[in-house]
């Protein structure tokens, strides 16, 4: 026998769904599609592949004298006593009770490194960078985190090849019992 109290949830939860339904449906005439040219303005990020990175290249001797106007304020003529983060030293303190986290000693990907300075650095100005400034800047602090040599110049194509020396840091299995450990890689999909 069907009631009141067992009727009434069935027919709201119907009326929801159809409401929701035809709000998607409906155009209030605001907003517009984005142009090509305003996504690009928002694209760019840098994955670990490195795909993305713009044309151009900076050396560690270029990117000293980047630093020196830009980032020294903030982060120390050394790179580890300024105000703002570190971004020197701390290899083998992650697995301490004072973990040091640098892009030397933490970060993954040097790729991750060129990203942020790209994106958000300065601080008072970020994406004031040009590309080439980026790469050198970039270069210049793997330097000083002794990753890569005093006469390396980055580009697109060497930089997502810089090995950092926490890039296995960040793969560990799930230690749960009750859960497949195993990664997918590509096309992952539920149950795969």
């Amino acid at each position: 026998m069907f009631t009141y109290k067992t009727i009434a949830p069935i027919v709201l939860v119907s009326l929801v769904g159809t409401g929701t339904v035809m709000a998607q449906d409906e155009d209030y005439g605001l907003g517009r599609d984005a142009t090509d040219q305003e996504v690009a303005g928002w694209d760019i990020d840098v994955p670990p592949s490195g795909e993305g990175l713009p044309e151009g290249s900076g050396s560690v001797a270029e990117g000293k004298e980047v630093y020196q106007a830009q980032c020294q304020s903030c982060h120390g003529a050394d790179g580890k006593s300024g105000p703002m983060d570190r971004l020197v030293g701390g290899k083998g303190t992650l697995a301490s009770d004072s973990p040091v986290k640098t892009a030397g000693s933490y970060w993954p990907f040097a790729t991750t490194l060129y990203d942020y300075v790209h994106r958000a650095m300065p601080f008072q100005s970020p994406q004031s960078l040009s590309p080439d400034e980026t790469y050198a800047v970039t270069a210049y602090v793997l330097h000083l985190n002794g990753i890569v040599e005093e006469d390396t110049t980055l580009d697109a194509k060497s930089l997502p090849e810089v090995k950092m020396p926490n890039r296995d840091g960040f793969a560990h299995p799930d230690p749960r019992p009750d859960v497949d450990a195993r990664a997918c890689m590509s096309d992952c999909r539920s149950g795969e």
